[in-house]
């Protein structure tokens, strides 16, 4: 069951990278051992995501721009690229929570317009990184929490079809735990799936997410 909602989970984020670079005009390719993309991927997605354990470390490498700047997400940790000019960037451990009875918390906003999604990047940092026609794409949910002032206080991304991948996380000061419940409320009768690094994994496991096995960060130096 670990394994499988591990898999899951790699596969679902294979997907969310491959949108994220198909609106920078970037065609990705899923094979059965892993998602890669040719040419650089925008900044803090990798440029391979692994979909199963024991790949082969230079077959991957060879779909992608592997010089320096090149990052591989490692699913199964257990792919060494050091051999290659690789280094850790970091680990992280999968999460995963089962579809629950409505729970309570206000669920997230929906961010619907060019303008809001700007506002959304800017507040969460990645800026550019997020285009427009991401709302176009019935497999994301672009979500947002604003204060009584209307001030954007937070959000996250869903993304898939009824496994939902939680991406893009973010929160002012240290209300992150109210954002993963916040997650929930929205779709509390759908998986999700994402992963995160230990710093912020408190917040998810407070809000019902368990881990299902470890991932690996690795960057091309």
């Amino acid at each position: 069951m670990r394994e499988d909602a591990r898999a899951a989970a790699a596969r679902n984020n294979a997907e969310w990278c491959d949108i994220v670079c198909g609106s920078h005009g970037l065609a990705g390719r899923t094979e059965a051992d892993a998602w890669s993309v040719p040419h650089r991927s925008p900044p803090w997605y990798p440029d391979a995501v692994t979909l199963r354990p024991g790949v082969d470390a230079a077959a991957l490498l060879s779909r992608i721009d592997a010089g320096p700047g090149a990052s591989v997400k490692d699913s199964f940790a257990d792919v060494d690229l050091s051999g290659y000019g690789f280094r850790v960037l970091f680990d992280a451990q999968w999460i995963h929570r089962p579809p629950v009875p409505p729970v309570a918390g206000e669920p997230l906003t929906p961010v619907t317009t060019p303008d809001g999604l700007a506002a959304w990047a800017a507040a969460h940092g990645g800026g550019e990184l997020f285009r427009p026609t991401l709302l176009a794409d019935p497999r994301v949910r672009v979500l947002a929490r604003h204060d009584d002032r209307g001030v954007l206080t937070g959000g996250a991304v869903l993304s898939g079809d009824g496994r939902y991948g939680v991406s893009n996380l973010f929160a002012r000061a240290d209300r992150a735990r109210d954002i993963w419940h916040a997650v929930c409320a929205t779709v509390p009768d759908a998986p999700l799936v994402g992963y995160e690094t230990t710093p912020d994994l408190a917040a998810a496991l407070a809000a019902g997410f368990t881990t299902t096995g470890p991932l690996r960060i690795w960057l091309h130096a």
